[in-house]
């Protein structure tokens, strides 16, 4: 199970290049994880610095680093890249998170997206760029509309790809958080997708978000690889763009 494949298809970029071994993302603005240039970790110096170029070209360089790259971590050091973001991964057994289900009426699938669900992701800051990706995801997929108290909650994004379904997009009202809402969104996610033959059911945290980690925890995740970003600002340019 590669999950970092799983991610890039289930959370697309808009489009791929390479330079050498270093494969840039064109992310139009959908943040961090499509935008990102990954490399193997015995990427060649000439590729890397051919990468960086490219990627001063259009705004600032960002890099993922992806598990255990030691040498590729050490070369964006030197070249004075500042680590951002530590992100944890998370899978488990698809019939461990779906469990007997949400409670009836707290979960439901529908696709394509609602208006309801876009005003709650604009709440996170999810806006058209990422809705974007989530049109563009092949394979199966669906969106997440969960419901408290008999109003919207909450809305999240699932799609499958190799038999692993990755939740993306989770996003919860404030006002509703701390009710189940995101829990019986992803388990609702794990019905879903396990009807849709998958196996396996992952997702993604930032390091830090004790609250999420517990979460997924609570539900029969645990971490199974970890990646970080680098990321240096053009130094032709008087301010770096933001991802």
């Amino acid at each position: 199970m590669n999950l970092f494949e799983t991610i890039d298809a289930t959370w697309p970029a808009a489009a791929f290049s390479s330079r050498g071994a270093v494969i840039l993302r064109d992310g139009q603005g959908g943040g961090k994880r499509v935008s990102a240039a990954s490399a193997p970790d015995d990427v060649s110096e000439t590729d890397l610095d051919t990468s960086i170029t490219a990627m001063f070209d259009q705004g600032d360089a960002l890099f993922q680093v992806q598990g255990d790259q030691p040498r590729f971590d050490a070369q964006l050091d030197v070249r004075g890249f500042q680590i951002v973001d530590p992100v944890v991964i998370l899978a488990g057994d698809i019939d461990t998170v779906a469990g007997d289900g949400p409670p009836k009426v707290s979960a439901f699938t529908v696709w394509p997206s609602l208006a309801i669900q876009h005003e709650i992701w604009a709440t996170g800051g999810i806006g058209p760029a990422r809705l974007a990706i989530m049109d563009r995801a092949r394979g199966p997929k669906t969106t997440l509309i969960g419901r408290v108290e008999n109003q919207p909650g909450g809305a999240a994004f699932v799609a499958i790809h190799n038999q692993t379904a990755m939740i993306h997009a989770v996003e919860v009202l404030p006002r509703h958080r701390r009710k189940g809402c995101a829990g019986n969104m992803l388990r609702a996610a794990a019905v879903w997708a396990r009807n849709q033959g998958a196996t396996q059911f992952a997702t993604l945290t930032v390091r830090e978000n004790a609250p999420a980690r517990a979460l997924f925890a609570s539900l029969g995740l645990s971490a199974v690889g970890q990646y970080h970003y680098r990321l240096k600002s053009n130094p032709k340019a008087p301010h770096g763009q933001e991802l």
